[in-house]
C-alpha cells in the first residue's frame, strides 16, 4: 500500500479531529439546548461549508488567477505529464504575487488546484520549476491537503465554541470575555497540534514522490534552497498563517519552530539529495 505511515497518520488525526468536534457538537446541544438531528445534520453541513469556505479563501488570500495556458504553454504541458503519470486529473492552474517565491495546492484528486507565485516562475529554471509542480501534485494525489484544511476548519470550529461556552457559562463580565478568549486561543492550538504533525511528515512524502516522478531529487533540492533564500531576503510576504500551513516552504523562526508546519529545509533538501 503507498504510503502507509502517512495514511495511518492521518487516520489517526481524523479521528483525533472527530473527537474533538463531537465533543464541541456536545456542548453546543447542552449549551443552546439544540436536538440532536439538528446538531448532527449541521455538524455535517458546517464541515463541508468550512472546507469550500477554506479553499476560497486560501485563493482569495493571494489573489490567485488563471495561469494563462498561451503565455506559459510549458508549465500546462509538464503538469499534464505529471499528472498522468501520477494518476491524477490535471489539476487547475493559477498563478498569484505572493511577494516570495512560493506554492502550495489545495483540493483533491479530480478537483485539485495548483497555485505558483510569479516570484517562483521568475527565480526557478525550468527543471526546479518541475520539481515543485510535481511536489504539490502528490499533495493531491495523497489527499494530504483535504486533511489540512479540514483540520484548520475543525480547529476554528472548535475555538468558537470552547468561547462561547465560556460566555454563556459566565457572568458574561470583561473577565469572562478575556478568559473565553484565551480559552479559545488555547483549544484551536491543542486542536491544530495534531494537524502539524501530519503537515511536517507530508512534506518529506511528497518531496520523496516528487524526486520519483521527475527521476531524481536533485532538482527539487536546488528548488529548496532558491526558494528558502528568497523568503530570507524579502519579509513582504503576502501569504497569510494559514495559507502558510499549505505552502511548499513555511517560515518559522524562533518559539515558531514548536509548532512548525514543515520539518526544517535543510533536512529536505538532505534527504532529496541522499536518495
Amino acid at each position: 500500500m503507498r504510503h502507509l505511515g502517512l495514511k495511518a497518520r492521518m487516520a489517526i488525526v481524523g479521528s483525533i479531529l472527530f473527537a474533538f468536534y463531537a465533543v464541541a457538537a456536545v456542548i453546543v446541544m447542552g449549551v443552546f439546548g439544540w436536538p440532536l438531528p439538528l446538531v448532527l445534520v449541521g455538524s455535517v453541513a458546517f464541515v463541508g461549508v468550512q472546507y469550500k469556505v477554506g479553499k476560497w479563501m486560501a485563493l482569495r488570500s493571494v489573489g490567485a488567477e488563471d495561469l494563462p495556458e498561451d503565455r506559459y504553454p510549458e508549465i500546462h504541458r509538464r503538469v499534464e505529464s505529471l499528472s498522468e503519470s501520477m494518476g491524477i486529473d490535471k489539476p487547475r492552474l493559477m498563478i498569484a504575487r505572493m511577494g516570495v517565491p512560493n506554492a502550495f495546492a489545495i483540493g483533491r484528486k479530480g478537483a485539485g488546484t495548483v497555485v505558483v507565485s510569479e516570484e517562483l516562475l521568475s527565480r526557478l529554471d525550468a527543471a526546479e520549476v518541475e520539481g515543485v509542480l510535481a511536489h504539490e501534485l502528490a499533495h493531491i494525489r495523497n489527499r494530504d491537503v483535504v486533511m489540512m484544511v479540514l483540520g484548520q476548519g475543525v480547529a476554528s470550529i472548535v475555538a468558537i465554541v470552547a468561547q462561547w461556552a465560556v460566555l454563556l457559562t459566565g457572568d458574561n463580565d470583561i473577565a469572562d470575555f478575556f478568559l473565553a478568549i484565551v480559552v479559545g486561543q488555547i483549544t484551536q492550538m491543542l486542536v491544530m497540534l495534531f494537524v502539524f504533525a501530519i503537515s511536517r511528515y507530508r512534506e518529506y512524502v511528497a518531496d520523496r514522490d516528487a524526486a520519483d516522478a521527475i527521476g531524481g531529487g536533485e532538482p527539487l533540492a536546488r528548488a529548496l534552497e532558491k526558494i528558502s533564500r528568497g523568503n530570507d531576503r524579502n519579509q513582504e510576504s503576502a501569504v497569510d498563517s494559514q495559507v502558510n500551513a499549505l505552502c511548499i516552504f513555511g517560515e518559522e523562526r524562533g518559539l515558531a519552530r514548536l509548532f512548525a508546519t514543515h520539518p526544517p529545509i535543510e533536512k529536505r533538501i538532505e534527504r532529496l539529495r541522499n536518495e
